[in-house]
């Protein structure tokens, strides 16, 4: 794997990135759709978290942005391939198991402060507008993890770089963050609250996600509480449940 994309050209780097980006995001979809909507209501096992309907061409509207946002995020890997073809990063020879599993907790944890801070510059006055287009599915799906403005795609896409300048990682390191960040990103938004009866970490990143978007402000981290607990930005676990009663009165 290390000797390929060294040795790929640019286009070829976009291709793969392309094939990647789009892959992982139409499985992840289709399978989030499937455990929600079918595996598990079959076995009683969790609930929707917001019963309100999706808005008109919701589902077109999120495809489309999420288009753009593959192309970004494909053609965008030429950007870490190029840091390694002049030779301002680096990647690790025959990284041992325990690094390479070291290596990927450092990323997910860096990916959790990233996103945070990203995500709150777009709730600032002078970003927002580029936030909008991803709000707009007030109640979310699958379908919304890359529903964003090119900005915001460019913004949340450069994860990588920066750690990439300061140690050399392992391929599989580096290819797990998106991996994982677009499991944890489908899971926060499938609006399906997987277990109602446990409240873990995992358990209630979905319900969390949810609660930002049907509020709007707070709970702006990823898939770990730990940058709201630390900014007291962290939403009450039933802060949305007004807009939802009075969605169902009227």
């Amino acid at each position: 794997m290390r000797e390929f994309i060294l040795n790929c050209s640019a286009w070829e780097i976009a291709v793969v990135g392309l094939a990647f980006f789009g892959g992982i995001y139409l499985f992840f979809g289709a399978a989030n759709i499937f455990i929600t909507h079918q595996f598990l209501p079959g076995l009683h096992i969790g609930k929707p978290l917001d019963p309100r309907p999706l808005t008109k061409d919701q589902l077109q509207r999120e495809l489309l942005w999420s288009a753009s946002s593959i192309v970004i995020f494909g053609v965008g890997m030429i950007f870490p391939w190029g840091f390694l073809q002049l030779g301002w990063a680096k990647l690790a020879v025959d990284p041992s198991p325990l690094q390479i599993t070291i290596e990927m907790i450092v990323l997910l944890i860096w990916n959790e402060i990233h996103f945070y801070i990203n995500h709150w510059l777009l709730h600032t006055r002078w970003l927002r507008r580029f936030h909008l287009p991803h709000h707009r599915s007030v109640v979310t799906t699958p379908w919304s993890t890359y529903s964003f403005h090119p900005v915001e795609a460019l913004m949340l896409g450069n994860v990588i770089l920066l750690p990439m300048l300061v140690h050399d990682f392992s391929v599989y390191a580096l290819f797990s963050v998106p991996l994982f960040s677009l499991l944890f990103n489908s899971i926060g938004h499938s609006n399906y609250d997987w277990s109602p009866a446990r409240h873990t970490v995992f358990h209630n990143a979905s319900r969390r996600h949810h609660l930002h978007h049907a509020c709007f402000n707070g709970n702006y981290g990823f898939m770990f509480p730990f940058m709201d607990k630390l900014f007291k930005t962290a939403l009450p676990f039933d802060a949305a449940d007004k807009q939802i009663n009075r969605w169902r009165v009227d």
